[in-house]
C-alpha cells in the first residue's frame, strides 16, 4: 500500500451525479433526494452529489448538511479559525450563536429561500485540507482524513478537479490488505 497512489483508489468526477451552482436550495433538496434513493435502490453506486460551474467545471460537492447551513445564511458570517483564537475552545458554540444570531429564524421565509437561494451562495469550495493531487501517496490522505474528519477529499490534476477519494474506498482497502497478512 505505501506505493498506491491517489489515483488507484479515486473515482472520476464523471462517476457521480451533479448539479448547478446556480441551483435552488429546492432543487439541491430535490436532487439530494433523488441521488439517495436511487443508491438505496442499487441504480447507482454514489449519493454524493457534485455541484458545476456554469463553465461545467466541478466546483464542489453538497451535502443535507450544507442544507442547514443554507436554511441560516448567517454562517456565511462566520470564520471558524479566527472565532476559535477569539473565543477558545470550550466558548465556541454559545459565542457564535450569541454574536451571529446563529439559529434565531432559520425557518423564517423557508418557501422563498427553498426557490430563492442558490446553492452557490451556501456551498464550500473545496479547502487545502480536504484536497489532494492524483500523485500525492495514501499516507498523505490517511492523515487529512484522520485530522480533518471528512468523508471525502476532493483530487485535482494541477487545478482541475478530476476526481473524489472516498474514505469507506480506502478504509476498504486497509482492511482488505490486513486481512490478506493472515492475522
Amino acid at each position: 500500500m505505501e506505493k498506491m497512489k491517489v489515483q488507484d483508489l479515486m473515482l472520476p468526477t464523471d462517476r457521480f451525479p451533479t448539479i448547478s451552482d446556480s441551483a435552488t436550495f429546492y432543487q439541491a433538496l430535490s436532487a439530494l433526494e433523488t441521488a439517495q434513493e436511487k443508491f438505496l435502490s442499487g441504480e447507482s453506486e454514489q449519493r454524493i452529489l457534485l455541484v458545476e460551474n456554469k463553465d461545467g467545471e466541478i466546483v464542489g460537492k453538497i451535502s443535507p448538511i450544507d442544507l442547514f447551513v443554507g436554511l441560516e445564511t448567517n454562517y456565511s458570517r462566520v470564520n471558524a479559525e479566527e472565532t476559535v483564537k477569539r473565543f477558545g475552545l470550550s466558548y465556541i458554540w454559545k459565542s457564535m450563536q450569541k454574536d451571529y444570531n446563529l439559529w434565531e429564524n432559520p425557518f423564517k421565509d423557508l418557501c422563498r429561500k427553498a426557490s430563492d437561494v442558490q446553492v452557490k451562495r451556501f456551498l464550500k469550495t473545496p479547502t487545502a485540507g480536504q484536497s489532494v493531487q492524483t500523485q500525492d501517496t495514501l499516507a498523505k490522505c490517511f492523515h487529512l482524513f484522520v485530522m480533518n474528519r471528512h468523508d471525502t477529499l476532493f483530487v485535482f490534476e494541477g487545478d482541475e478537479m478530476v476526481g473524489l477519494l472516498r474514505f469507506s474506498d480506502v478504509y476498504q482497502k486497509v482492511s482488505q490488505t490486513m486481512k490478506e497478512c493472515g492475522l
